[in-house]
């Protein structure tokens, strides 16, 4: 972990001075900003990333972003600045108080070492845990006076944390897969996470299975123009019964069984429907509404059930769906997303966060390859804009595209700056639709009437990213959707597109 993502503070002094040459510091104007960059350099670079942050004033500041990475499991070493150790009796000014307690339940493992010789071990010992399955953020406080105290270099030690499942759990698999007339398979974010999607593809293949994308589903894990790719779960149980209806087995794979965001009643599957799960997260076990469980790592348990099945696909392997909806010329999200669609570079990396926009997302923009599109699993907003910057510092070669609200946006605007001083090249797309528009269409879903107003009149786009390095442009009409998006793809700097849209007929579900 050498590239370290902050906002300092005056007990994290002692920890950045005589800063080493081969390190590389990425200042963030906003402590959840800082840690939701990590994320996404985190789970791009496929390492923990090293985070450091403030007493217990700036992890109170990012915990938002603390717990949709919880929520990603993504690993992080999280550390923050305590107070002197000879002050700490006398609860001095910015003295953190149970530190280890602040950040938890959402994080695996948390600290404050005993003497100042054993900090590097318990940073080491933090990177260990996060890095073990599932994934997720550590914490360390560390008083700031310990970092001028001698100590004894650590070895470096290597750990191999694949988990394959046992013997019985590759025969439950197989013995299902046989009986199965009509299987489907449900994918989550935990197939990209363990790069287990080619697997997966190949899997569908051999069975004819219809796959499906859990609810709520954070990564891409399996490519959406495939024959066999059936379209997205919503998180309302009834709605993900009758999908699943038709299947006589229910293959889970890397997601929970299910995620929910709306109370429906009724049972979890249809009568008569065969539910198996493989997951490497134990809660998402524990936590299961139906089916069999088996705890093991999704690629390596692939490639054990694919080596034993025979090697000829089975007849009937296409999924029919519909074709995208006809769109009329109203400047809706959908419609700049289907020109988004249009020019998109074929390498691009789509972080997202527009609630209001998804479903028009997953139909006008398929997501073809793993490892190119990521979304906050929490729900919480604040997270893609800044992680959008964490993705390019991860793979500089790469158009990272931010899919944004307006709404959303505000909570991490300041994040522009850090994409302009690193020069990164990222394309912000801003659906304006001057409102929290997905509360107006979660209102209407739920039944509910008499809501106050959630309408953001006012923001000003364009002059807040030129405020903070970055070349801003405004859409107003459809056909100069393309044109301004060819143009963004086309710098090597960041840009923000704010395109004013009107989605008084989008739904959330």
């Amino acid at each position: 972990m050498t590239t370290v993502f902050g906002n300092p503070g005056s007990t994290e002094l002692r920890f950045l001075r005589s800063w080493p040459s081969d390190f590389r510091y990425v200042t963030a104007l906003h402590e959840g900003s800082a840690v939701a960059m990590a994320d996404a350099y985190a789970q791009l670079s496929r390492n923990a990333a090293f985070v450091n942050l403030h007493s217990a004033g700036g992890l109170g500041n990012a915990m938002g972003s603390v717990f949709t990475a919880y929520k990603n499991q993504t690993p992080l070493v999280i550390t923050a600045g305590q107070q002197t150790r000879a002050l700490m009796p006398n609860a001095p000014f910015l003295y953190a108080r149970d530190a280890v307690v602040m950040p938890q339940p959402y994080v695996k493992w948390s600290c404050e070492p005993a003497r100042a010789e054993d900090v590097p071990a318990a940073i080491e010992h933090a990177y260990h845990v996060a890095m073990q399955r599932p994934f997720g953020p550590t914490f360390v406080s560390i008083p700031e006076d310990d970092w001028d105290r001698e100590t004894v270099e650590t070895p470096l030690r290597r750990v191999i944390a694949d988990v394959v499942a046992s013997p019985e759990g590759i025969e439950t698999i197989l013995a299902a897969l046989a009986a199965s007339a009509r299987p489907a398979i449900v994918v989550g974010p935990g197939v990209d996470r363990d790069d287990a999607s080619a697997a997966t593809v190949a899997l569908a293949e051999r069975l004819g299975a219809a796959v499906y994308v859990s609810p709520l589903s954070s990564r891409c894990s399996f490519p959406e123009r495939h024959p066999n790719f059936a379209g997205f779960l919503a998180p309302v149980r009834t709605h993900v019964v009758e999908r699943l209806r038709e299947h006589d087995l229910v293959l889970v794979l890397g997601a929970p069984v299910f995620t929910y965001h709306v109370f429906t009643d009724g049972p979890p599957i249809a009568e008569g429907t065969v539910v198996v799960q493989v997951t490497d997260d134990p809660d998402a076990v524990a936590s299961a509404a139906a089916g069999t469980s088996i705890v093991a790592t999704l690629r390596a348990t692939l490639d054990a059930v694919l080596a034993r099945m025979p090697p000829e696909p089975r007849a009937g392997s296409g999924v029919a769906r519909a074709a995208p909806r006809p769109l009329v010329d109203t400047l809706s999200g959908a419609l700049a997303l289907r020109a988004l669609a249009h020019v998109l570079p074929a390498d691009a990396i789509v972080v997202e966060e527009a609630p209001s926009h998804r479903n028009a997302l997953h139909e006008y923009v398929p997501i073809e390859r793993a490892g190119t599109f990521y979304a906050a699993a929490s729900g919480s907003l604040g997270w893609a804009l800044p992680a959008a910057v964490g993705a390019a510092l991860a793979r500089p070669s790469r158009r990272i595209v931010a899919i944004l609200g307006d709404g959303s946006s505000m909570y991490a605007i300041t994040a522009l700056w850090t994409a302009a001083r690193f020069a990164l090249p990222i394309t912000f797309v801003i659906l304006d639709n001057a409102s929290y528009a997905a509360m107006n269409q979660f209102g209407r879903f739920l039944g509910f009437e008499g809501m106050p107003s959630f309408d953001l009149a006012g923001l000003d786009f364009v002059r807040a990213a030129e405020a903070f390095g970055v070349r801003g442009v405004r859409i107003e009409l459809a056909g100069d959707l393309e044109e301004a998006f060819r143009a963004c793809f086309a710098s090597p700097l960041p840009t923000l597109v704010d395109v004013a849209v009107d989605d008084a007929a989008a739904t959330i579900y």
